[in-house]
């Protein structure tokens, strides 16, 4: 079966054998290729541009920095050259331990990717780890199908999604900034923000985001109140009915209609009333039983 990448580059492609490697060697194995190994100062190299992943666990990275102290770098970071310096295509974590530690160079591998080719292996690079958080997935969504062209569908099938899934994720990049900040930030879970997309304006969607964090709102106590808020804009929404105004005659006419009534009712008498007030008069209906 062929990897996601040949079908995004294109098959037969050098540069898609190429990509199709440097995202098959996971982090803990040992590299075995035949690349030249160069010893870059980390000084000329720069993040990528395009890595899907904002967020970056300071302990995590301080754990990674201890073992590469322990243990050496194992695996190369994989770079291209870009105005003078050279862009990171994968490895920036082991990157940013390397900073950490104060080191002067890192081992890294050179590849000559276009920016297409190494926006594409950035993203789905982080993609098949699957630790993105759900704000980053969808923005690496969001990106490939704008690089390539390609519609949701397309896009779920390269990377042997449900197209729903795809969809989904896509949704939440039209939240406002400050309910994408918070699930990126992992204040709200996904099931949280996907509630909050049944809100049609960022306003409401900010109201119950505060609601959410304030009183610690689970996702089932979410769903609720967005229902109770949902229904209380339908009820404000329909129209009220017009009251005609009703003469003083009319009001005693049927006050003493319901004292008539409430007294046959205080003799024991269990008698069936219904009372309507219809477009251009009241209808009261009495139902009395024979036996």
């Amino acid at each position: 079966m062929k990897h996601p990448f040949s079908r995004l580059f294109g098959v037969g492609d050098k540069a898609t054998e190429e990509a199709e490697e440097v995202v098959s060697v996971k982090n803990d194995e040992e590299y075995s290729g035949n690349e030249e190994v160069l010893q870059i100062p980390i000084d000329e190299i720069v993040p990528n541009r395009y890595q899907p992943r904002t967020v970056f666990i300071d302990e995590r990275i301080e754990e990674l920095s201890q073992t590469i102290k322990t243990h050496g770098i194992i695996q190369p970071i994989v770079v291209r050259r870009h105005d003078h310096q050279y862009e990171i295509i994968a490895g920036e974590r082991r990157y940013r331990a390397v900073q950490k530690l104060g080191w002067p160079t890192i081992p890294a591998i050179v590849k000559a990717f276009n920016e297409s080719q190494t926006a594409s292996i950035a993203l789905i690079e982080n993609l098949q780890r699957e630790e993105l958080s759900a704000i980053e997935e969808a923005t690496a969504y969001a990106k490939l199908i704008e690089l390539h062209g390609l519609t949701q569908e397309s896009l779920a099938q390269r990377l042997g999604k449900g197209q729903s899934t795809i969809a989904n994720k896509l949704r939440l990049l039209k939240l406002p900034d400050l309910v994408q900040h918070a699930l990126l930030n992992k204040e709200i879970t996904e099931r949280h923000a996907r509630a909050l997309i049944s809100l049609k304006t960022p306003e409401r969607q900010e109201q119950i985001l505060t609601e959410i964090k304030e009183k610690g709102l689970n996702v089932k106590q979410t769903e609720e109140r967005i229902k109770r808020m949902l229904e209380t804009e339908k009820e404000a929404k329909k129209p009220k009915p017009k009251r005609k105004s009703v003469s003083k005659d009319t009001r005693l006419a049927m006050n003493t209609i319901r004292q008539s009534i409430d007294m046959v009712h205080q003799t024991g008498l269990s008698i069936d009333t219904q009372e309507e007030d219809l477009e251009d008069y009241y209808q009261i209906t009495i139902r009395i039983p024979k036996r």
